[in-house]
């Protein structure tokens, strides 16, 4: 059986290392300042929340603390079944195997749609940005989360991995879809340095990633993201 929905776009490094993507996620943004940004902007007591690529359900079960109801969608079957039982015991989290430009999910019904580093990365991803105009009702909020490759220390690396990037179209792509960029200073903090290298090992090519393990010390690495929002 094919792992994905038609229609999927391949995350190769939480597809092929869930366990080490799962490293990441614990490693990135310690001091919670993505949380802190999108909460500046809205929050989600009460709310439905919508999670899109939620992979494993990492951010799930954290957001069904206040939310009235949680909805994860994911287009790969033995990441979409890890997160369901993740979250099994919470009631109000539903997990469907699903994809962005096909939404699981009734009209008008969402008040915050959530997006990190799943799909919408910009120039590409049309479909799944009408999906929201159809299912985020008025007043709801959509937030991206994604790499802010034009500084820090992993944007670097970033650029480095993908010479064909360009960080200014995707930031007209966005700013012309109408969302509003929030800069965010995050960052990895590992406790082994074995973490930080598997992480690595699974984000970037072998040559490059080899270069980064040798050239980089310590635990903690700088990382900038870009927050888009767009209220509906």
């Amino acid at each position: 059986m094919n792992k994905a929905l038609a229609g999927a776009i391949p995350s190769p490094n939480i597809w092929n290392a869930p366990r080490t993507y799962e490293t990441e996620n614990r490693a990135a943004d310690p001091d919670g300042r993505i949380e802190e940004a999108m909460r500046a902007v809205r929050g989600w007591a009460g709310a439905h929340v919508l999670d899109i690529g939620c992979g494993t359900g990492f951010h799930l079960p954290r957001f069904a603390v206040e939310a009235r109801r949680v909805t994860g969608v994911e287009p790969h079957r033995r990441l979409a079944e890890a997160a369901r039982a993740r979250v099994r015991a919470l009631p109000n989290i539903t997990v469907h195997t699903g994809v962005a430009q096909r939404l699981p999910v009734a009209d008008a019904s969402v008040d915050v749609a959530h997006a990190r580093w799943a799909y919408f990365f910009g120039p590409g991803c049309e479909p799944g940005l009408a999906e929201l105009e159809r299912v985020v009702r008025r007043g709801g909020v959509a937030f991206v989360i994604d790499n802010d490759a034009t500084r820090g220390t992993f944007g670097d690396w970033f650029r480095r991995s993908l010479p064909s990037y360009d960080p200014l179209a995707v930031e007209r792509f966005w700013s012309g879809h109408g969302f509003t960029r929030r800069s965010v200073d995050m960052g990895w903090r590992f406790e082994r340095r074995a973490d930080f290298e598997a992480v690595v090992r699974i984000e970037f090519p072998p040559d490059l990633a080899q270069e980064i393990i040798d050239g980089h010390r310590g635990l903690e690495v700088d990382y900038a993201v870009n927050l888009w929002w767009r209220e509906y």
